[in-house]
């Protein structure tokens, strides 16, 4: 199957750190632009998932009229089913556009509960945030029903955060995961990509489209697309 696996994009970050309103709207809008080049590549190789494995926007300050922009690019590719987990920075609570905006046909955005979608030979499990913290994961309550068919889950949160200490953001354990049977486990929250050394790894954190902090160095998913 072919797929798109994108997370962290961070819509409407403010992007404090750079100096003058003029950088951090550029900034801003190459978040746009490197969104968009991923939606065009999807229509033009007929790629028939697009996975958002969290943090599409920032839920304090992200506007109305980029949720907008967001949705109109998913109008684009009606024959590509769009699966959206919630992270901590957009968690689908009372307020937040997951819950309160019209989306377009083909987006399913998942909650806290897991759930299983089913597509012909594909089993999609996911969860997400319903709230800024998530101190307990969620993936004990998989249970893979037909290993003959290809079987995704999709997430955000930290890998072996309890051995970390990272406990407040969906701490995930890789040995759970790795019980479960799955194909491939779509995940979001750290921003660098963690399959590159790692080809036959199952895991995958997809890293942020653009860089989104001075600390961010090395490779991103925007450099798939920066010379299309």
């Amino acid at each position: 199957m072919k797929f798109i696996h994108i997370a962290d994009v961070h819509f409407d970050m403010p992007f404090t750190t750079l100096e003058g309103r003029k950088l951090s709207e550029n900034r801003r809008l190459e978040q746009r632009n490197a969104f968009k080049k991923v939606i065009e590549y999807i229509k033009e190789n007929d790629i028939p998932y697009l996975f958002i494995c969290g943090d599409l926007y920032e839920h304090e300050y992200v506007k109305k009229s980029t949720i907008e922009y967001i949705n109109k690019l998913f109008e684009t590719i009606p024959n590509t089913k769009i699966y959206i987990v919630p992270g901590n920075h957009d968690p689908y609570i009372k307020n937040s556009y997951y819950a309160r905006f019209n989306w377009a046909s083909n987006v399913k955005i998942f909650k806290e509960e897991v759930e299983k979608i089913e597509n012909d030979n594909i089993c999609i499990y996911g969860y997400g945030f319903e709230d800024f913290y998530m101190k307990k994961s969620e993936e004990k309550q998989i249970q893979i029903e037909d290993k003959n068919k290809i079987n995704i889950l999709l997430t955000h949160g930290t890998l072996d955060g309890d051995k970390s200490g990272e406990i407040l953001y969906n701490p995930i354990s890789k040995s759970e995961l790795n019980k479960l049977g799955v194909n491939y486990i779509g995940l979001g929250h750290i921003h660098k990509i963690s399959y590159k050394d790692e080809p036959n790894q199952n895991i995958v954190y997809p890293g942020s489209l653009i860089s989104l902090g001075f600390d961010e160095l090395g490779s991103h998913r925007n450099d798939l697309w920066r010379n299309r």
